[in-house]
Order: structure tokens, then sequence, then C-alpha cells
């Protein structure tokens, strides 16, 4: 049986791909698992860490905490040590949210004390200082996140955020009280009532060091990418670090294809980047697809005839969206949603092996259309962003990306960076 250091449960999937990046950086033999994992998965030996990936960040919250207690209950089971729950950097829960019922669930179930919330993610501009959550310095509710068509989020106080979903006590943790007197500290979490949750301060780099370190004895960890990538460094096995990283090059042969479905600043401004850049792009007609006009049939003749790699997307800005919902919203999600997903399955079963997508939920969709379980965590093409490479298909590179994560040309990069000849 594997030593498991880390067993992670990510509230969707490019949440997973993002994590395990950091795992993986960190020198750990990441595996990443998409759903549920099946009683009688085979874990080789070498694995350090399992990250899950669910798809329960805008589910009903009952069956995002069955879920969610699933995969942890397995990832006990297997003998996980540290236990961690994967959301996003911006905290992108709305007060009836499910970060805070199953991080309940965990303490419950499990008996544990206390855990951390801990979204940091200073390298991509998430940083947390006296419990308030920054988006490049600016307060969340403030930042261009406040108009989230999913997840609006107008609050920037963690402790705030908490309050509407969280049956627990929050304690904000300033940097002097966490590395200053470690005594200090431990009668600090003595005098608490348990369960409770700690948030720290952690606006630099070296800060999600020094949390992993002064709470190393604490079992279940929960926030962003950051804080799993320190928890990572001081838990691996120092002369196992890079070994594996060179066996799964990030590049292959064979053409590529990109979808975007993230509706964010960022992925917006990436889309123009690439179409200036010469790229074929498509844009789909949430009005033209639902009245069947457009179909999966038609854009796969488009793709078939570009020279180029194409892009796929349905990105729009916010009001875009709001003009959209007027054939309804579900609809229209699950309208798009199938259709992105059905072109991956159908560019990979036509010898497509690069397949590049934008957005948690368009990611989610389409690794379960594409029917891979596991996957071999790669390079990283930007931070929080890993090629994954499928167990049963070592020639296919897939690449998800966060709606908020990338350099503005990473559309290109990518394209670039995944072709073998390069």
């Amino acid at each position: 049986m594997p030593d498991i250091k880390i067993g992670c449960v990510a509230d969707d999937f490019t949440g997973a791909s993002d994590i395990a990046s950091f795992f993986k950086t960190a020198g750990m033999e990441t595996l990443l698992i998409n759903e549920l994992p099946e009683p009688d998965l085979f874990i080789s030996e070498e694995t350090d860490c399992i990250v899950i990936a669910l798809k329960t960040r805008t589910m009903e919250t009952e069956e995002a905490v069955r879920q969610s207690m699933e995969a942890f209950n397995w990832l006990n089971e297997i003998g996980a040590e540290k236990l961690y729950f994967k959301y996003c950097s911006t905290f992108d829960s709305t007060s009836k949210g499910n970060i805070g019922p199953v991080t309940d669930a965990v303490l419950e179930t499990f008996d544990i004390p206390y855990t951390v919330l801990c979204p940091s993610l200073p390298v991509n501009g998430r940083t947390v200082k006296d419990g308030i959550l920054y988006v490049n310095g600016i307060p969340l509710h403030e930042s261009h996140m406040k108009d989230h068509p999913l997840t609006p989020m107008k609050k920037s106080a963690i402790a705030e955020l908490m309050k509407g979903q969280g049956k627990y006590q929050c304690s904000i943790i300033d940097r002097e009280t966490l590395y200053g007197n470690s005594d200090s500290f431990v009668k600090l979490l003595s005098e608490k009532e348990p369960p409770f949750y700690l948030i720290p301060d952690y606006y630099e780099e070296d800060h999600g060091i020094q949390i992993a370190k002064v709470l190393k004895d604490c079992r279940f960890f929960t926030g962003g990418s950051g804080l799993g990538g320190a928890l990572a460094q001081i838990l691996v096995d120092q002369k196992t670090k890079g070994e594996t990283i060179e066996s799964h090059p990030v590049y292959t042969e064979g053409k590529g294809l990109i979808l975007a479905g993230s509706c964010s600043a960022i992925t917006l401004q990436q889309i123009a980047d690439f179409i200036d850049k010469g790229y074929p792009s498509y844009r789909i007609d949430p009005k033209k697809l639902i009245s069947g006009e457009e179909n999966a049939e038609h854009i796969w003749y488009w793709i078939e005839n570009q020279t180029k790699t194409p892009l796929i997307y349905s990105s729009a800005s916010a009001k875009e969206v709001e003009d959209n919902q007027q054939y309804g919203r579900e609809r229209v999600a699950l309208a798009i949603e199938k259709l992105l997903s059905g072109l991956a399955a159908a560019a990979v079963e036509a010898g497509r092996t690069r397949i590049i997508v934008a957005g948690g939920e368009t990611s989610g969709a389409v690794t379960k259309a594409l029917g891979f379980e596991t996957f071999y965590i790669s390079k990283s093409l930007a931070p929080g962003v890993p090629v994954m490479i499928p167990l049963k298909e070592s020639t296919v590179r897939l690449v998800l990306k966060s709606g908020n994560f990338g350099q503005i040309d990473f559309f290109d990069r990518a394209v670039k960076m995944t072709k073998k000849e390069n």
C-alpha cells in the first residue's frame, strides 16, 4: 500500500488540476481522479498524493456534502496522512454555498478539533490579511469578481462569508500571533472550544511554508493551492523531488483544439489575444444553439477545415450572459456544456491529442465526456495549470484552466508548448 501523504478533494476539475500541479511541483508523485474513485482502483507504490475532482461548487448542498464525504471517507480508508478540501482562491461561494457545509462535515465525521480557511494564492494575486481576501490588492467585493454570473462575490471578510455557511466560530490569526511565541499560539488553540476555524494572514509567498510548519499537527486543511503546495513541500521526501517529471512530458504529436466556456475577465482577454494572433475562432450563439440553428455537426465541420489550432468559445461579458438568460439560465448552460464536451470527445475520437479547456464547469463536462478517470500530472504551463496525461491514453494531453488563471497569451503558449516539434 502506498504512503499517501495528502488526500485532497476539490470542488471542481480546474481546482483539482490547479492544486495537483502544486503538489507535483513540490515533488510529490500525484494522481488525479475524476469524480468518485472505484473501490478497487489500482494505486502505484510511488504515489504520494491523490486528488479527487468533483463538481460540487454550485451543486445543491446536501448532494455536495454527500459526494464530498464519500470521497473523504475513501481517502481516510486508504490511510491519507492529511486531508485537504480545495476550493477557489477567491472563495467563490455565496451565503448559501458549499464550502462551510463540506468543511463542517469533515470536522464532525473525523472528530477534528480545528481547520484552516486559507484561499490565498499570492502568485496569482490572491492574498489574505486581517481576515480580508484581496484580488491583486483590491478587496474581493470591489474586484471584477463581484459580478460573477454564477457566484457573485459581495463580501471580502472570510469570517462574514462563513457566517452564512458554517456552524462554528472563526479566529483571525495575524502574522505576529501565528509566527511569534509558539507556546502562546498552542495556548490559544487549547482555550478554544472545538471545532473552530483559523484564518491566518497569508499575503507573501513564504507565509504558506510558515503556516504549514506551525500547523504541521493539523490533520485537515482547507483553501487554495498556495497552502496545498506549501504543505506538500514540508511533507515530501526530498530525495524523490523531480525524479518522475520528465517521464511525463508536456508535449505530444497531433492536432489541438481549444474550448472556452469561462466568462471571467481574464479568459475574455486571453480569447482576444488569441484571435489577434491570427488563430481561427468560432463563437457560439446561445440563441442559435437553443433553436437548433447551430449544432455540433456544423461546428465540427468548421473545425476540420482549419489549418491552425481553432478556438470554440461561449465566453461572454456579464451583461451578455444576463441577456442570454432570457432563454433559461440552466437550459443555456447545459446546452453549451453538452456542445463543448461533445466536441472534445469528437476531437479525441478523430485523433486530436491536445485539448485545452478554459472554465471550471466546462472542464468538468469535458473530462466526463472524454471518459478518462485518472491522470498523471506533468509540468505546468502557468501557475495552477498543469498538463494532464490520461493513464489509459498516454498520447493525449489535457490542459484545464480555471477562468482567472494564466497569462494573457496563455492559449498561444499552450498550443506551442504541447506540440512535440517545439
